[in-house]
């Protein structure tokens, strides 16, 4: 193989598949990344078994071919090369030599034979959305997957695609996050898919501008397809709780706050929570709310003016649970919506999302 390319093209592609280089892997293949070379394109393709990556450039094939490089350190030498062009030549033992302005490597390689093959999507449910609508509703939803590594099926992001609707829920058992929003697809399509916390992350980061994007589905392979990028992961294997029947059927108060007062009013008084008090108390009394928490180490209280005139309700709720949807959304106003105080709240706004949140007890 030989072939020339554009430093600062190598350099962004490699940023894009680097995330899911493996480091501990007992694989060396793993540590690579796979560099082919045909027809004027060159892909770059890293895998770590759970989740692959692809992406595409332009770049000058002089003779077509495949190798393996290890990725982190080819990533640290183009980094570092003085050029804007960059020339690999890589020889039938698998060892490339590597050119830019005045610089030279020589980096050894592993067979293309040796890396894993990509997941293939022959007669795969295809869903197509908008790249921006997505990542607004996983930023809106993953905060809430469960950390808890024994509750296996909340580690990840539920997409359901059903009733011409697709819904993102995330949910850790205590609080619940949900974005729906009408979508396109064929009926035969409809389903359940958890997909995993890792892909997430990466998709919330490459993600970008309102282009299209494609979603492929296979029994346990879903492939994402955007832009020059291809991400391919497996799903999780199980039964998603049914979120909807922790939605309360109704709610006797409904309150309207700014968002960034009262994320602001959070944050100060949070400044005093300690691992062992990790509770705020709110009171929401005529068009004002009182925040206060209480610990060993002191106490603090923040006052937020809202528009309510109904019956006071004082509820405790995890600070942080609360300031994550107000942190992830963009809407100037939320709605809060109350029955007492041992019953859910309910977050809403202007878009089709709604977060639920247990209240904890009073102390």
């Amino acid at each position: 193989m030989k072939l020339k390319v554009s430093k600062e093209k190598m350099i962004a592609s490699l940023q894009k598949v680097q995330p899911v280089v493996s480091t501990r892997s007992t694989l060396p293949i793993l540590s690579n990344v796979l560099i082919r070379g045909e027809k004027d394109q060159l892909w770059l393709t890293t895998t770590d078994l759970d989740m692959s990556v692809c992406a595409s450039m332009e770049a000058h094939i002089a003779r077509p071919g495949a190798t393996t490089l290890p990725a982190r350190r080819l990533f640290n030498i183009f980094r570092e090369l003085g050029g804007n062009e960059i020339e690999i030549e890589v020889d039938d033992k698998n060892v490339a030599s590597i050119r830019s302005g005045s610089s030279f490597f020589k980096i050894i390689g592993l067979a293309e034979d040796d890396f894993p093959p990509l997941p293939k999507f022959e007669a795969a449910k295809t869903y197509a959305l908008k790249q921006e609508l997505f990542r607004e509703m996983l930023h809106a939803t993953s905060y809430a997957v469960s950390r808890d590594e024994s509750r296996y099926v909340l580690n990840g992001v539920l997409l359901s695609f059903k009733g011409d609707k697709l819904a993102v829920v995330a949910t850790d058992g205590r609080r619940m996050a949900l974005y729906e929003q009408e979508v396109e697809f064929p009926k035969g399509a409809e389903g359940d898919l958890i997909l995993p916390f890792k892909t997430v992350e990466l998709l919330a980061t490459t993600l970008h501008g309102d282009g299209p994007l494609k979603i492929r589905v296979t029994q346990n392979q879903i492939a994402f397809e955007f832009d020059d990028l291809l991400v391919i992961s497996k799903l999780i294997d199980g039964t998603y709780p049914n979120f909807r029947q922790v939605i309360p059927a109704q709610s006797d108060e409904h309150i309207l706050l700014e968002r960034e007062a009262l994320l602001n009013a959070l944050h100060l008084v949070s400044l005093v929570v300690t691992d062992e008090t990790t509770s705020a108390k709110l009171t929401f009394g005529k068009n004002k709310l009182d925040i206060s928490i209480t610990t060993e180490v002191g106490e603090a209280a923040e006052t937020v003016p809202i528009k309510y005139n109904g019956k006071t309700i004082t509820a405790a709720f995890n600070p942080d649970f609360l300031m994550d949807p107000l942190r992830n959304l963009t809407a100037d106003e939320i709605t809060i919506e109350l029955t007492d105080d041992m019953s859910p709240s309910v977050i809403k706004c202007n878009v089709p999302f709604l977060y639920v949140l247990m209240p904890m007890r009073i102390s």
